[in-house]
């Protein structure tokens, strides 16, 4: 070989020489992750910022859906989980939770007043009682009295007319008096199985574990469960056992104000239904009928949020809040949603 600038080859190979050891010293020092198994990786380009200081608010235990174990499927890939409201989106109970209101709010008013009521004349409007319904049972109960936030004994008053509403609530809960809507236990049912998603689209794919389920109330946990429980043998078919074709089992996570850090409008319930169902944020769509159904999916910043307009809101209402990106009339036209993200 001839060399042109022997000089030049002699650095050329001096620095080879040196970079081969530099090489050398940080493959023992460093470990590499491979870019398809990096949850960091697998989420830029996201639809949204989950670095965002809202997120950063939530506790230790609800930030845990952040260092769970994901599908190598990309953010905008097809959702893997659907969490749902209770109240007003899977279960007809309003009937249900407007008389139990008036019972426990006529104790309340006759311990305190002369002036003796009845359920059938305590003043709450149906109408007033869906409103309450976008907060918890504590503060829904102590705005029903007359108090509002930063009132000394709004606390107070809202804890113990919310224990007492929980106590006598959960114990009617019934197929009668908390049923699903017609359709929804056979959604819930082909959305786990897995016939729900559509191979026919471009793009998606069969998942034959199904679609994860989770369900969130600003109910107590206990209501949450309750409900579900009732209406799992309607759903069972003939020849199956409730444990082969009922709906309870298949939810992977159940909470209500209950049982997570902070209620909605906050997104921490969300956020450990998401950890418990080993699913990132980005991998889950939430149902609801509230604002703070759409408040609280933003805040979790899961994929999306889809509002159902046969609960305690109007469209009127629901359009008014950002989070929500759909809203459906039936629930076909809420399975046609969430086909759209499968």
């Amino acid at each position: 070989m001839v060399v042109a600038n022997p000089a030049h080859a002699l650095s050329v190979l001096l620095l080879s020489g040196l970079f081969a050891s530099l090489v050398d010293g940080f493959q023992g020092s460093i470990t590499f992750i491979p870019i398809e198994s990096s949850t960091f990786f697998s989420h830029i380009g996201s639809r949204r910022n989950y670095d965002s200081p809202t997120h950063m608010l939530h506790s230790t235990s609800s930030s845990e859906a952040f260092t769970a174990t994901v599908s190598d499927r990309a953010a905008d890939g097809g959702i893997r989980g659907v969490v749902f409201d209770i109240d007003g989106t899977l279960a007809d109970s309003w009937k249900l939770g407007f008389q139990a209101t008036l019972t426990v709010l006529t104790d309340y008013h006759n311990g305190e007043n002369k002036n003796a009521l009845t359920p059938e004349t305590y003043p709450l409007t149906s109408e007033e009682y869906h409103y309450g319904c976008r907060y918890t049972t504590p503060e829904r109960l102590a705005r029903h009295v007359g108090l509002e936030p930063g009132h000394p004994s709004f606390e107070e008053v809202g804890e113990a007319l919310g224990k007492k509403f929980d106590d006598y609530y959960v114990q009617l809960v019934d197929e009668k008096t908390a049923g699903f809507y017609d359709g929804i236990g056979d959604l819930l049912i082909r959305l786990h199985s897995g016939s729900l998603v559509d191979s026919n689209r471009s793009g998606g794919e069969k998942h034959p574990s199904g679609i994860k389920l989770g369900a969130l109330t600003n109910a107590c946990v206990e209501y949450a469960h309750a409900v579900l429980k009732a209406n799992c043998p309607h759903f069972a078919a003939p020849h199956t056992s409730d444990k082969d074709n009922g709906v309870y089992h298949r939810f992977s996570s159940i909470h209500g104000a209950n049982s997570v850090p902070r209620p909605k409008p906050f997104g921490d319930g969300i956020l450990q239904c998401c950890s418990e169902m080993n699913l990132h944020p980005s991998q889950v769509i939430y149902v609801g009928d509230s604002p703070t159904d759409a408040k609280a999916a933003v805040d979790a910043k899961c994929r999306a949020a889809i509002g159902v307009l046969w609960g305690s809101n109007d469209e009127e209402c629901l359009r008014k809040e950002e989070g929500f990106e759909m809203l459906c009339h039936d629930v076909l036209s809420l399975e046609n949603a969430i086909k759209k993200y499968l």
